[in-house]
């Protein structure tokens, strides 16, 4: 007996006009909410602000995480562009550092999508792992290329390095009028990870 691969293999279909018009009008009425009120704005108030049913909403966006997912999807992808051009820079270890300054200034934009980011570090099944697998592929050759050039200590991981910036971009939202916590929380970070010198 033999079986028709193509038909499991064939690609999603195009969605309709409509379909379209919803889910973008969806992404911009949640990227809003997200701004205004953290990323546990009520999905029923977004929604109605997007002119569709709650059901429509999660027959695109079957929970939570993967509407964040989603509207974070072009930030990450500005991210990850950033960490391509910061791989032609001079200094490897200010590369790291200027990457790592635009991924707090990211996560620190919408209240709680730090805390979120830091938990999807230890659960690959959750749908931020999406967005989170190749911020840490893309912060693991930058970090990899400051290592090689001694200046960051080899034992240091991008896991914990990650967490150690979702944490201060935790900090950060925390703190509204500290404009400069973030950059001196990195900088404490930086201290860190130096190799140490006899």
């Amino acid at each position: 007996m033999t079986t028709d691969l193509t038909a499991t293999a064939r690609p999603p279909r195009p969605m309709r006009a409509d379909a379209r018009r919803n889910y973008e009008r969806l992404l911009t009425e949640a990227r809003t909410a997200f701004t205004e009120h953290g990323t546990d704005a009520s999905l029923e108030d977004i929604a109605r602000r997007a002119g569709v049913g709650i059901g429509t909403l999660y027959r695109h966006f079957p929970h939570r995480t993967a509407l964040m997912c989603a509207v974070f999807q072009g930030e990450v992808d500005g991210l990850l562009t950033r960490s391509r051009e910061l791989l032609a820079a001079e200094e490897p270890c200010r590369a790291l550092v200027d990457w790592l300054r635009a991924v707090i200034t990211h996560a620190a934009t919408y209240r709680g999508l730090s805390r979120a980011l830091m938990a999807a570090q230890s659960d690959e099944a959750s749908a931020l792992a999406r967005c989170n697998v190749p911020m840490r592929e893309a912060g693991s050759t930058l970090l990899a290329r400051a290592q090689r050039a001694g200046a960051v200590r080899a034992d240091v991981d991008i896991t914990d390095l990650m967490q150690l910036t979702n944490a201060i971009a935790l900090s950060v939202e925390e703190a509204p009028g500290d404009p400069e916590l973030g950059d001196r929380l990195l900088r404490l970070t930086l201290e860190g990870i130096k190799p140490r010198h006899a």
